[in-house]
């Protein structure tokens, strides 16, 4: 299953790529970046986990014991947690790198993107209200997007992991959940 999941990703990174290229008058995204790396819940499919371990797996001994660390930390924050949203701080972000950058989720790969969602409305990605991201096209006041050329895919999780590409290989992806709660 995680080979035809790889060469399921080769074609969406495919896709993603050329969305970005669409977008890149918008796009203020580069290395170094991490504001959503910092306060998310990182929505990841039983897949996309086993997947991750693998890359997780590989890790020099000091990185999985950061990784380790945190995933307690994040843990224990959840656990203490009064409300009904838990945002954390990705728990791969080690000295402000994506330690599992090859293997990460769909929700990583696809952050940044406005798209058009099949609702009709346009999802937006948080760092606009950061000034980053589509910032100029968005006005705070109203919290709307004015942009007339969106990416037309649905870029959530479940649709992106139920697509026709995703049935192209016979994906299997299992129970959708915050990365945490794999864990």
């Amino acid at each position: 299953m995680l080979k035809r999941y790889e060469k399921f990703l080769e074609e969406f990174d495919g896709a993603l790529l050329k969305y970005f290229e669409l977008h890149k008058d918008y796009i203020k995204c580069k290395k170094g970046c991490t504001d959503c790396c910092i306060k998310g819940e990182y929505p990841y499919s039983r897949l996309e986990a086993e997947y991750l371990m693998q890359e997780f797996m590989n890790l020099p001994k000091d990185i999985k014991d950061d990784i380790r660390r945190n995933i307690i930390i994040i843990k224990e924050e959840k656990l203490k947690h009064k409300g009904e949203r838990f945002t954390y701080t990705c728990p791969f972000l080690v000295n402000s790198q994506c330690s599992v950058y090859s293997h990460r989720g769909i929700d990583c790969r696809t952050y940044g993107l406005a798209c058009l969602q099949q609702d009709g409305k346009v999802k937006l990605p948080n760092c606009a209200t950061l000034g980053l991201n589509y910032s100029e096209l968005y006005n705070p006041k109203t919290k709307e997007l004015n942009i007339t050329d969106p990416i037309k895919q649905d870029l959530r999780i479940d649709h992106c992991l139920r697509s026709p590409l995703a049935e192209k290989y016979e994906l299997e992806c299992g129970e959708i959940r915050p990365l945490i709660d794999w864990f």
